[in-house]
């Protein structure tokens, strides 16, 4: 099926400028957090609903639905994180599994990125069927490497286990993941509803992946407190963290992130959609920023949200006022935070800096 056209607005683009996205458009980006079960295309959901055997509607403003935040759905964690169980539905055959992984990869290509942190739940992608999470890593890291032969984007991939599956199944991942440190695979991230589900049971499996050479990021400061930021850092040494956006509730959290320069993974369309914030405008971004943090910009689900990262970057302009020099900043950021070899970081962050300042892309003018 042909490649599905990027979504025409999102509800972060509303206000953008005609020629600020066409701008925007052509700049190469970095995206952290971006994650495999949140970025398929609906025409491939639609497909494979009908040829999988999945329980799951033949129509697309059914399936649409199901799988994406609508404009009448709550804005909460619950709403947002039921968009996911439908999906789980079709990861049905090793083929379907590198197929979506493909095409996560293309759409990202096609919109620019140049460096991409994709990270991935082999549970959940074997939830359908049983299958092995070690087989479920393997087929995901195969796709990656197909794929990025052909389309040129870098990507690193990173392990991901929820808060609500079991100790067990988190040390299974890590020691699958164990097989691609220092190859395919980057880090290994603990991802799920904060509220209920704490981290404290995941530390040992965690601690294991660091000493093999696994980087960490972990999801807090989203729908939990700013302590759980302090809880990451302190107590999971997290290298990164994912949203985030409570840190600044905690003045200790704040500290420690600021003395660490730890990077944040901001993903504005998505904390809009899920309730973290209620209006676009009142994302705390810029406070971050001005608080002294390393703060980058991400996509998160771009499939359930209906978002790219030229649109994460145009919402960033346009509801909250940062600057085109700043964007620029927080690409360069998202680079030097990035889980990349620091030789290849320096070679794509002179590559990336001499794109954005070329032929006047984003320099001196907003």
């Amino acid at each position: 099926m042909d490649k599905e056209s990027p979504p025409k607005e999102s509800p972060t683009s509303r206000k953008a400028d005609g020629a600020t996205l066409d701008r925007l458009r052509h700049w190469p980006k970095v995206d952290l957090h971006r994650h495999l079960e949140g970025s398929l295309r609906l025409n491939t959901i639609l497909e494979l609903a009908i040829s999988s055997g999945a329980d799951l509607p033949r129509d697309t403003a059914s399936l649409r639905s199901l799988v994406q935040v609508q404009p009448g759905d709550s804005r909460d964690p619950k709403t947002f994180l039921s968009k996911f169980d439908a999906l789980r539905r079709l990861y049905r055959s090793p083929e379907i599994i590198g197929r979506v992984t493909r095409e996560a990869i293309e759409d990202a290509a096609a919109d620019g990125v140049r460096y991409l942190e994709l990270r991935f739940t082999p549970v959940a992608m074997g939830h359908a069927m049983g299958f092995p999470l070690g087989d479920v890593v393997r087929w995901v890291v195969d796709a990656t490497r197909a794929v990025t032969g052909q389309t040129g984007l870098r990507v690193g991939l990173i392990a991901s286990v929820n808060r609500h599956e079991s100790v067990h199944q988190a040390e299974e991942v890590a020691r699958s993941a164990f097989d691609f440190a220092g190859q395919s695979i980057v880090a290994l991230d603990l991802a799920g509803n904060e509220d209920g589900f704490p981290a404290e049971p995941f530390i040992p499996a965690f601690r294991e992946a660091k000493q093999a050479g696994l980087r960490i990021t972990v999801h807090a400061g989203e729908w939990g407190n700013g302590a759980s930021v302090k809880y990451a850092l302190r107590d999971m040494d997290a290298d990164r963290i994912a949203h985030g956006v409570r840190v600044l509730e905690d003045p200790e959290a704040l500290e420690l992130a600021v003395a660490r320069r730890t990077v944040f993974e901001v993903c504005l369309t998505s904390n809009l959609l899920s309730g973290v914030v209620q209006r676009l405008e009142d994302h705390p971004l810029i406070r971050m920023l001005e608080a002294g943090l390393q703060v980058t910009l991400n996509t998160d689900d771009p499939g359930i949200c209906s978002t790219t990262m030229t649109q994460e970057m145009v919402a960033a302009v346009s509801s909250l006022g940062l600057s085109i020099e700043s964007l620029k900043g927080l690409t360069l950021a998202a680079l030097q935070g990035s889980f990349l070899p620091i030789d290849e970081k320096r070679r794509m962050e002179r590559e990336i800096q001499a794109e954005l300042w070329a032929d006047g892309a984003g320099a001196g003018s907003e």
